[in-house]
């Protein structure tokens, strides 16, 4: 899977960001407060347009109504020093009512030697890495503080890798969180997700616990759906603390149709390097 220089990437984006020939005739602020009418007030009930993190993203959107839906396809490549890893991600997400958002994840990793560098019982092994449930339910919804939040609920049945015969669970990953979103004006967004994440190995009986806390701030583009910003993904347990700054930016390709571009920059690099995430995001028509 060959993943573009990211400078070719970013040139590309900076050009459909900045090019909107239908925006030039009317203003910035007419501009920004036509789209947010449009997604908060065409229909019921109450709804505050955030921008949703492209790598760890949300169920739903924050205040999803019912009917509406989304499915996302993800490519990802990460430089481990001694082999690479590329991540692949089919999802579907739904809204069976108002404010509920669900979702089911298929994520793989395949692993593959850089230049020679591991010997082969060095390298992990390619798998499926489980079978993923979430839930998300938003329990607030503030169009005058345009703020909104919401808790859920992830679980993970982790698999054995590929090689092994017959296919078999290994794990079990418990994801309770809590998401806090503001938009600051009609262009500025922030948002919180947070939660423990509990890992249960069914071989060993063992548990083990971290802390997940990512941070995002997006600024979005006037009257479109198109933003540049920044998560700041952490995770720390009693031994270690974790970091990878992943500024990103999103561009609408059709009416329906999104493309999210995502660059890893951990702040330890003794194992993990750099790294590109791509997501395709797609959303059937929404019909009450």
């Amino acid at each position: 899977m060959a993943i573009p220089s990211c400078k070719y990437i970013y040139l590309v984006v900076f050009l459909c960001l900045t090019t909107n020939p239908s925006l030039a005739q009317i203003s910035n602020e007419t501009a920004d407060s036509l789209y947010i009418a449009e997604v908060q007030y065409h229909f019921e009930p109450d709804k505050v347009l955030h921008a949703e993190p492209l790598f760890v993203d949300l169920i739903r959107d924050l205040g999803a109504r019912k009917g509406e839906r989304e499915w996302n396809v993800g490519l990802g490549l990460t430089d481990n020093n001694r082999y690479d890893r590329y991540l692949a991600l089919i999802e579907y997400e739904w809204a069976p009512i108002n404010r509920l958002g669900l979702e089911v994840e298929l994520p793989f990793t395949f692993y593959y030697n850089s230049n020679g560098k591991a010997p082969n019982d060095e390298r992990p092994s390619s798998k499926l890495n489980g079978l993923k449930f979430a839930a998300q339910y938003t329990f607030w919804v503030s169009q005058r503080w345009k703020t909104s939040t919401a808790i859920g609920y992830l679980n993970e049945l982790e698999t054995a890798p590929f090689r092994e015969r017959p296919m078999r669970l290994t794990g079990n990953l418990y994801n309770p969180f809590f998401v806090g979103a503001k938009r600051w004006g009609n262009n500025w967004h922030t948002l919180i997700y947070a939660g423990p994440l509990l890992h249960q190995d069914f071989a060993s009986r063992r548990w083990r616990a971290e802390m997940q806390w990512n941070t995002n701030i997006h600024y979005m583009i006037t009257g479109t759906r198109n933003f540049v910003g920044v998560e700041f993904n952490k995770e720390w347990d009693r031994e270690h603390w974790h970091m990878v700054m992943r500024p990103q930016m999103r561009v609408g390709l059709a009416d329906n149709l999104l493309v999210g571009i995502v660059v890893g920059i951990p702040t330890r690099r003794q194992n993990e390097r750099l790294s590109t995430f791509l997501r395709l995001i797609y959303e059937p028509p929404h019909h009450l």
